[in-house]
């Protein structure tokens, strides 16, 4: 995949709008939930005023949080939803207004927008480094508070639509208490929330906008791209599991998630989504915000092929499941994208083809034009698709257990997998130890393990 000649355009427009400031914020408590309001400003040029709601429910009480814990959080949010609007020209100085940040943290969040913008520098070829791409400024004087709250051992699921907070919500709602966590609900997350047994009134829902002057930049030629999104996410589900009096953020983020997207390098589509980062954040926010909610990924000990062959003994949630992002507003599976033929290949060695039709609508493995993304997905090009998609090793794993199970023809797709160099590196691989093994690197506690391995 080759990335765009916006290296030129980077400098100018640095140049051009040379600071970004994070002014402040406002929120209001009222009937329709809790209200947050950004305020950004591009070099005097150009103001942003994203928005943030928490809606109310039984799930969601502002009195469980105390002022400075509430002001924290909410900061926090408005530093990682700033990077959106930063991108537009990437200013080499930002300046933080709302709250005094030590050197420390400022190195923290630079280290994260780094590598958090990785794809977004990779694919519109601009060439920087993690020093020299911005510098942060905290010049206020008023600092924040560490504060610890009461909070009740139970879980705060965010769900996406997809298999895998499908099988969190599905394993620890029969173990504990489980509340869903949202983001911009959408028919594909009803489903898998509501297939889990859970009503709407009983979820956090959250509801993000876009300031429409961004999306305005970007119809001028600005730059545009790949932002860490499930760092927002993390942010977003403090404050959340605060609101809610959870103590547990449970992600249903993978190991496979750790793997790079651009061979040989820090790129990396899920890097909010690696272990890396989750470690790095329960740090930052043990120090620096409370001590009281405890962030972890429920699936980070498997593979996403582990994960594919637990969610395939859960049938309920296959008509519901969505994981493609191209149809997700449509709420199908296009099964025209990598993501789709990712999904397809994965749960392959586990559903037989009639159910794979069902799901798909067609066998995606037949569809000749996708072979430059079955390339990529094997390893067969030097670039992963810019998904959320599992290793290259697991990938070729899965397709060589779904060949074995065909005894006629191949599917075209397979046909021409044979014949390539991925499937001789790959035929002699274990598949039992990969699909069987759990990885040493999570932060489950000795029981939340033994739940887990119940299931693998």
């Amino acid at each position: 995949m080759a990335a765009s000649g916006n290296n030129t355009k980077f400098f100018e427009l640095r140049k051009k709008y040379p600071f970004f400031i994070y002014e402040d914020f406002i929120y209001n408590v009222d009937d329709t939930g809790l209200h947050i309001v950004y305020h950004f400003n591009l070099a005097d040029k150009f103001k942003f005023s994203p928005k943030i709601s928490f809606l109310p429910n039984k799930a969601v009480n502002i009195q469980n949080i105390p002022v400075p814990l509430l002001e924290n959080l909410i900061f926090h949010i408005g530093m990682i939803e700033m990077i959106s609007y930063w991108k537009a020209a990437c200013p080499p100085k930002i300046m933080v207004k709302p709250f005094y940040l030590e050197a420390r943290q400022l190195q923290w969040w630079k280290n994260l927008y780094y590598k958090g913008m990785g794809e977004f520098f990779y694919l519109n070829g601009i060439t920087t480094d993690a020093e020299s791409f911005v510098r942060i400024e905290s010049s206020q004087n008023r600092k924040l508070t560490k504060t610890d709250i009461i909070t009740e051992p139970a879980y705060l699921v965010p769900v996406g639509g997809g298999k895998d907070s499908a099988i969190t919500l599905e394993i620890l709602k029969k173990e504990n208490s489980v509340t869903p966590f949202v983001i911009n609900p959408r028919k594909a997350i009803d489903d898998c929330i509501a297939t889990a047994g859970f009503s709407s009134n009983e979820s956090v829902t959250v509801l993000r906008s876009i300031h429409p002057q961004l999306l305005q930049l970007n119809k001028l030629g600005f730059l545009n791209g790949h932002t860490p999104f499930s760092a927002l996410l993390a942010f977003v589900s403090l404050l959340a599991s605060a609101l809610s009096g959870k103590k547990n953020i449970a992600l249903s983020n993978e190991s496979s998630a750790n793997e790079s997207t651009v061979k040989g390098s820090f790129v990396n589509h899920q890097y909010s989504k690696t272990f890396s980062f989750e470690r790095d954040f329960r740090s930052y926010v043990n120090e620096y915000i409370t001590g009281s909610i405890n962030y972890f990924s429920f699936l980070r000990p498997l593979h996403e092929i582990q994960i594919a062959s637990v969610f395939s003994s859960m049938p309920k949630y296959f008509p519901g499941f969505k994981s493609c992002n191209a149809g997700s507003k449509k709420d199908e599976w296009c099964c025209n994208c990598p993501k789709c033929l990712f999904t397809y290949i994965i749960l392959s060695p586990f559903l037989d083809e009639g159910e794979l039709k069902k799901i798909f609508g067609e066998n995606l493995l037949d569809k000749a034009f996708m072979e430059y993304y079955l390339n990529q997905l094997t390893g067969n090009e030097p670039v992963k698709p810019f998904e959320c998609v599992g290793t290259i090793e697991e990938v070729n794993v899965a397709l060589i257990m779904t060949m074995k199970k065909y005894s006629g023809k191949l599917p075209l797709l397979l046909q021409d997998y044979k014949e390539s160099h991925a499937y001789f590196r790959y035929k002699d691989v274990a598949a039992e130890t990969l699909i069987k093994k759990l990885g040493n690197e999570h932060f489950l506690s000795p029981a939340e393990l033994e739940i887990l391995k119940k299931y693998v």
